[in-house]
C-alpha cells in the first residue's frame, strides 16, 4: 500500500479496509474518529464504535511535527515503537498498551485505547495523586532494563535484539536537542527572555559543558539496555490503580541510567512548576513533599528490584553465576551489584540535569512549566531548573543515594 497521511475521515476507510481488526472493533457498525496527537511527531486518532468499542490509531509522518514539513524525518519510527511497545508487553506484562496491527508501508500501529487513564503531565500539575505509579514505574524500569542487558541475555542474544533497535534517526535528535543544540546557537532555541542572562551563562560554563559532554558520550557509546529514551510525565498515562508507558518510538540500546534520569528529572520539573501553579504555601509544600518523596520510592524500589532479579536471573555472559563461584565470591558478587547501581544512580543524576536544562532553553519545553502564564512567576521555575539540572549534572560523581539528589533540590528552593 502507498504511504498517505490519514485524516479522521480517511482513517476509518482504512481501518474498515483491514478485516484483521474484526476482533478488536466491530467494523461494520458507524464509527468515529478524532485526532488527538499533540506531541512532536504523529498523528494520533481515537476511534470509537457505536458499539462502545474502541482503539488507537497512531501514524508517522515524514517530517518532524513540532517543526514542520521543512524538518524531514523517517517513518521508519513506528516500527522502532511496535516492535518495543511488543517487547514491553512481554517483560513488563499490563505496563504498556496491547499493540493489534503494524502496517510498515503505512507507517502506523493499531494499539489499545487507553480509556479511563490521562496522560500524566496535566493531573501532576492539578496535584492528582498516582497511589500505584512509583510500584508500577519502578517494575518497568527494573524489568525492561535488567533483561534486555547483558546481565541477563548472552551476548549473541543481545546484539541480535540491538540490531532490530538501530534507531540513528530518532538518536540523533535526542543527541542534538538534549545534549548540543540548547547549549549552543541554534536556530530551533527558545527560552523565556527573562532567562537571558542564565541561558547565556550556561552557554559559557566550561565545566558544565565538558559534563554535558561526556553525559552525550555515555549516551551514544553505552549500548546497556533497550531504553525508551523519551520517558517522561508526557509518555506515562495513569489513574489511582494502571500505568501505561506509550510512546517509544525512539528506544534504542542505550544507557540505562537515561531512562530513570527522565522519570525522575520531569517529577522535579513538576515540583518547580507549582511554586507558580499553587499559590497556597500549605498546599503546595504537602504537594511538593509528595513528590520528592515519589522520588525517592522510584528510584529506592527500582534498585531493589532490579537487584533482586540480577540475584534470581544470573545466567547473562557479563559475569556468569560460575564467576562468583568460589569463598567469598558471593560477597563480591553483591559488590558488583552494589556498584553497578551506584554508578547508574550517577549517570540518573547526569541525564536527568543534561534533560532538566534542555527543557529551559531548548527546542522543546514541558508543559508544567510552559502553562505559567505570568513571565516572572515562570522565570522563577526556570531559573530554579536550570541551577538544579546544572548541580545534577557537573556534581554528579558525588552523588551516593537518591537523598543527595533530592537534597540539591531542597537547597535550591530553600
Amino acid at each position: 500500500m502507498t504511504y498517505r497521511a490519514l485524516d479522521s475521515y480517511s482513517v476509518l476507510d482504512y481501518l474498515r479496509a483491514t478485516p484483521a481488526l474484526d476482533a478488536v472493533l466491530d467494523l461494520s457498525a458507524p464509527l468515529h474518529a478524532r485526532e488527538v496527537g499533540d506531541g512532536n511527531l504523529n498523528l494520533v486518532f481515537i476511534v470509537e464504535a457505536a458499539t462502545g468499542q474502541s482503539l488507537v490509531v497512531k501514524q508517522a509522518l515524514p517530517y518532524l511535527r513540532v517543526a514542520g514539513e521543512s524538518w524531514p524525518l523517517t517513518r521508519e519510527r513506528m516500527r522502532f515503537e511496535t516492535q518495543a511497545l511488543i517487547k514491553h508487553n512481554e517483560l513488563a506484562p499490563g505496563l504498556a498498551p496491547q499493540v493489534y496491527h503494524f502496517d510498515d508501508d503505512m507507517s502506523l500501529v493499531v494499539m489499545e485505547n487507553l480509556a479511563g487513564l490521562e496522560v500524566m503531565r496535566k493531573p501532576l500539575v492539578a496535584r492528582k495523586r498516582f497511589p500505584k505509579f512509583a510500584d508500577h514505574i519502578s517494575t518497568f524500569l527494573a524489568r525492561t532494563l535488567f533483561f534486555t542487558s547483558d546481565f541477563y541475555l548472552t551476548g549473541v542474544e543481545k546484539k541480535e535484539l540491538q540490531a532490530k533497535f538501530i534507531n540513528p534517526h530518532l538518536c540523533k535528535i535526542q543527541e542534538d536537542f538534549v545534549f548540543t543544540n540548547p547549549f549552543m546557537e541554534s536556530p530551533e532555541n527558545h527560552w523565556n527572555a527573562l532567562l537571558n542572562a542564565e541561558v547565556e551563562a550556561v552557554r559559557q560554563n566550561s565545566a558544565l559543558k565538558l559534563a554535558l559532554a561526556e553525559m552525550k558520550a555515555y549516551y551514544m557509546t553505552h549500548a546497556e539496555a533497550l531504553i525508551h529514551s523519551d520517558l517522561h510525565t508526557g509518555s506515562i498515562m495513569a489513574n489511582a490503580e494502571s500505568t501505561k508507558v506509550i510512546d517509544p518510538e525512539f528506544a534504542f540500546f542505550g544507557p540505562m541510567g537515561f531512562d530513570v534520569g527522565a522519570v525522575l528529572e520531569n517529577l522535579v520539573l513538576n515540583y518547580l512548576s507549582h511554586f507558580a501553579h499553587t499559590p497556597d504555601v500549605a498546599t503546595r509544600r504537602e504537594y511538593q513533599a509528595y513528590l520528592l518523596d515519589l522520588v525517592r520510592e522510584i528510584w529506592t524500589q527500582f534498585a531493589a528490584k532490579f537487584d533482586a532479579l540480577w540475584v534470581e536471573h544470573n545466567c547473562g555472559e557479563l559475569m556468569p553465576a560460575k564467576y562468583w563461584a568460589y569463598p567469598g565470591g558471593e560477597e563480591a558478587f553483591a559488590e558488583f551489584r552494589r556498584r553497578t547501581l551506584a554508578r547508574i544512580l550517577q549517570e540518573v543524576a547526569g541525564f536527568g540535569g543534561a534533560k532538566m536544562l534542555r527543557r529551559m532553553m531548548g527546542i522543546v519545553s514541558v508543559w508544567d512549566i510552559t502553562s505559567i502564564t505570568d513571565l516572572e512567576q515562570r522565570a522563577v521555575a526556570e531559573r530554579l531548573a536550570i541551577r538544579i539540572g546544572s548541580r545534577w549534572v557537573t556534581e554528579r560523581h558525588a552523588i551516593a543515594s537518591v537523598d543527595d539528589l533530592l537534597g540539591i533540590v531542597r537547597e535550591e528552593t530553600a
